[in-house]
């Protein structure tokens, strides 16, 4: 090889480098712009397909029955496509109670709930409620329409960054980018929002991922574009972009359900507390909503604790789940029950504000603490509590193995008389306290106790107040497993429409009430109208004191002024006629009539027609000194 070839040939080497990376940067670039892939993926301009009907094609995969929304153009294919393969589409008032439908469907049939609202402000209309099945731990898959792909940051209508808004509550949060994305992404948002700690997950949908191609290119390709060298630049650059947008989207696609991982308990782990538990005296297990959750059926779980035959204390979506009059069932007196406990085992309970941070138990007693959430599991630890035993898995499922384990095993009966006792002492004292006369209207427990009496027992409750509320708490007895519903640690007014909408689809035959405060019910009493319009008779309790009694009552010694508290004594039950439902007002005027008002009014429901009772009741000092805050 001669001096000059070399030179040639080190020459076109150093050259054909620089050319090879630019090349590799012009494939990268047209790869991210999408003007490579619709050359070897089909795309078909005449299909009337749309990306909707892929949305809908997933969820009937994945099992769901009901979508809630409040329309919007945005988000129509999704809604008509669902329609079309017998997925009910449930139109609210408003967007935040269609996301509290879907968190009672979850967390009652135990599968996913699912709402569709429309680009911005109905995005932003759910965030409160989302927040709320995320502290719930419910599976919630909420769908948000978006401004189209080429339009995002241009000023489109309702256009914003709704990402951003959700990366802080949910589990997953994705925008498709193409229609042949919808089902990777859908599948594997659902999944999310079902492993390990179940939570909410947010998918948007741009506009032109959801319509149909002829529609798509009629809005991008615009039949006056410029004719200059510019213009026809651009015009091939959005054909190609439009091309990516649709290329591969209707070839054969998998649309059933991904596995689901969810912790468990070793069975060292099991073993180290059955020790613990077989030398117990004292011991006491407090069940939070996380022991509902699949896959354990509640009826296993139900007699496994009969098997234990520990004493409970119910909190959250476990309320019920013994039944009605359960010898394990310990409603009352929890903090004096815990100071005495020498073994407590917290089964997804969370020692947050409900258990003084963990400031509630005794430094002598053995706390097993069973949770899926590791920062749940050790809230508040080591500060105020210590677990002897701490357990990142399902505390359903572990309460099931050590019912196993600790076969002939017997809690000593001593322990759970007595605490039987001291509850039927409180609940005397609570009748007792029905009976005493107000200065004004109905004695708010007295209410309680007498409906207590007549529910029926398929009845479900949904509670959405604060004090009247948290008052029947204490009285009211829900029937059996998953019969009451609550908002959970958020402590979420407005929650009462939307969870009697879902209750009541998932169990058309039981009798669902709502609890209500007055306050609580100004959030979605226009939601009787989507009990008529869609046929779920339901039956609210008001109780109608004309004020936030929960903050009045400590805002007015404290502080002393009742400003911002008061209401009016209003006429809320005619506010139900003129929604095409039935109102009814209880009153000292018609006391004596009670039980007969309120067995009109389960008539009335049960022949289809949503019921208000408005009941105007008077003050106690039934929960003087509860905390507000």
């Amino acid at each position: 090889m001669t001096p000059a070839t070399s030179v040639l040939e080190g020459s076109t080497t150093w050259l054909l480098a620089p050319l090879g990376m630019l090349i590799m940067t012009l494939l990268w670039a047209a790869s991210k712009l999408g003007l490579i892939y619709p050359f070897w993926r089909q795309v078909d301009p005449k299909s009337t397909r749309h990306g909707g009907e892929i949305v809908a094609e997933v969820l009937k995969a994945h099992g769901v029955r009901y979508v809630f929304t409040l329309v919007g153009g945005h988000i129509s294919p999704i809604l008509v496509a669902s329609e079309k393969l017998g997925i009910r589409i449930v139109d609210t008032r408003h967007e935040a109670t269609a996301v509290f439908a879907a968190d009672a469907v979850a967390r009652l049939s135990g599968t996913l709930g699912v709402a569709a609202v429309t680009a911005g402000p109905g995005v932003t209309n759910t965030v409160t409620a989302l927040k709320n099945a995320q502290m719930a731990e419910s599976p919630v898959l909420l769908i948000g329409g978006a401004a189209g792909t080429l339009q995002k940051g241009r000023g489109a209508l309702q256009d914003i960054d709704q990402l951003s808004l959700f990366k802080p509550i949910c589990k997953f949060c994705a925008s498709v980018k193409t229609v042949r994305d919808i089902s990777p992404v859908l599948r594997k948002a659902i999944a999310v929002a079902q492993c390990d700690t179940p939570g909410p997950v947010f998918v948007e949908f741009p506009l032109d991922i959801l319509y149909p191609y002829h529609l798509v290119e009629r809005e991008v390709l615009k039949s006056d574009a410029s004719k200059s060298l510019m213009g026809k630049v651009i015009n091939w650059y959005l054909r190609r972009y439009l091309g990516n947008l649709f290329a591969g989207a209707w070839e054969a696609q998998d649309f059933s359900p991904l596995p689901v991982s969810i912790p468990k308990a070793t069975k060292k782990q099991v073993q180290e507390c059955v020790e613990l538990i077989s030398r117990a005296k004292k011991p006491v297990i407090l069940l939070g909503s996380q022991v509902t959750l699949p896959p354990t059926p509640v009826k296993k779980l139900r007699d496994a604790l009969e098997e234990l035959g520990i004493p409970c204390f119910l909190g959250g979506m476990a309320r019920g789940l013994l039944g009605k009059n359960s010898t394990l069932h310990i409603r009352q007196n929890r903090r004096e029950a815990l100071k005495e406990a020498d073994v407590v085992i917290l089964a997804g309970t969370v020692c947050d504000f409900r258990l003084s941070y963990g400031r509630i138990f005794s430094k002598h007693s053995k706390i097993i603490a069973v949770n899926r959430n590791q920062e749940q599991l050790l809230k508040n630890a080591p500060m105020f509590w210590k677990p002897h035993i701490a357990i990142r898995g399902d505390a359903a499922l572990f309460l099931v193995n050590l019912s196993q384990e600790l076969q002939g095993y017997s809690c000593p009966q001593d322990w759970v008389m007595s605490l039987k006792e001291t509850d039927h002492m409180k609940e005397k004292a609570n009748r007792e306290k029905a009976e005493e006369s107000t200065e004004q209207h109905l004695n708010p427990l007295k209410l309680l106790h007498h409906l207590d009496h007549l529910l029926p027992e398929d009845s479900l409750l949904v509670a959405d107040g604060g004090d009247f509320v948290a008052s029947a708490a204490y009285i009211v007895k829900p029937r059996g497993p998953l019969s009451w519903l609550d908002p959970g640690a958020f402590g979420t007014l407005g929650v009462g429409g939307g969870f009697a909408l879902g209750a009541k689809l998932c169990r058309p035959e039981s009798e669902v009430w709502i609890l209500y405060g007055d306050g609580s019910l100004g959030f979605s009493i226009m939601e009787f109208d989507t009990f008529v319009r869609h046929k779920t008779p339901v039956i609210a309790l008001v109780g109608n004191d004309a004020c936030w009694s929960q903050i009045s009552r400590e805002q007015v010694p404290m502080l002393g002024s009742n400003v911002a508290c008061s209401l009016d004594y209003l006429d809320y039950h005619v506010v139900a006629e003129g929604l095409g439902g039935k109102g009814f007002l209880l009153n000292r005027q018609n006391e004596d009539q009670m039980d007969d008002i309120i067995r009109t009014a389960q008539s009335k429901c049960r022949s289809g027609q949503p019921v208000l009772l408005n009941a105007l009741i008077g003050k106690t000092n039934f929960r003087e000194g509860s905390i507000s805050v």
